[in-house]
């Protein structure tokens, strides 16, 4: 399988996730993305697990909101019923299940080139050099940013701001650490844009690694994004 149609089957299936009218129609499309995932040979449990991690954060705070505090659907509101706390669960069932959909599907492709470096998949994308160099530039900030959360909650801890295991203070000084990480994170990449990168010669190094064509699209390309357009269609169809 080639970069490029990994990419084109998550973003159908992407597309199938968001256009789907019910759970029903989002689980055919997240069963195809299981069997794509599948496909890859690798354990899925970490991608399983990470997108869980994505979802539950928003499904406690949505279940807190819409079933616990509002009692009723959006689109009961809209449409000036009364409304009930299933139909409140049933949606929050529903936009929770669509983000765990997509973002599943972008682990799943990962998990078919975990071998790969990312600067070699984005090599092998059909776009145009301008737009590689600047997905590879942005891949490179996700090790700036976890940095700057190391360093940012070092230096917070050895404050005494917050402490290192679970506490109340953590949870009242949450936002100095938000601002600190966030203030880390454009101190470092500031540096690398200004500093570490004309030093390197980075941006033309990526010219000439980048410069090779994309491979066409293979057979097992064309077949997983027929699966995800079919799984799309019955998707919408459904009600």
């Amino acid at each position: 399988m080639t970069p490029n149609g990994a990419a084109l089957f998550a973003l159908v299936a992407i597309a199938g996730a968001l256009i789907a009218r019910d759970p029903l129609g989002l689980i055919v499309v997240l069963a195809i993305v299981l069997v794509f995932a599948l496909a890859s040979r690798r354990a899925m449990w970490r991608a399983l697990a990470w997108s869980g991690a994505i979802v539950l954060p928003l499904a406690a705070f949505m279940a807190l909101v819409w079933i616990g505090i509002v009692g009723r659907a959006p689109a009961e509101i809209a449409a000036n019923l009364e409304g009930s706390r299933a139909a409140a669960a049933a949606y929050v069932a529903l936009v929770c299940l669509r983000l765990f959909v997509i973002a599943f599907a972008i682990q799943a492709v990962f998990l078919h080139f975990a071998g790969w470096t990312p600067l070699r998949f984005v090599g092998g994308l059909t776009l145009p050099v301008t737009a590689k160099k600047l997905l590879a530039l942005t891949l490179s900030l996700i090790d700036t940013i976890l940095q700057a959360v190391d360093r940012a909650r070092t230096a917070l801890i050895a404050a005494g701001i917050i402490t290192a295991r679970h506490s109340w203070r953590n949870l009242r000084h949450g936002w100095i650490l938000v601002q600190t990480v966030w203030l880390t994170v454009v101190t470092i990449a500031i540096g690398r844009t200004r500093d570490k990168w004309p030093i390197e010669d980075t941006l033309a190094r990526l010219d000439s690694a980048l410069a090779h064509g994309a491979a066409r699209l293979s057979a097992a390309d064309l077949g997983w994004t027929a699966l995800a357009v079919a799984g799309a269609v019955v998707a919408l169809g459904m009600r």
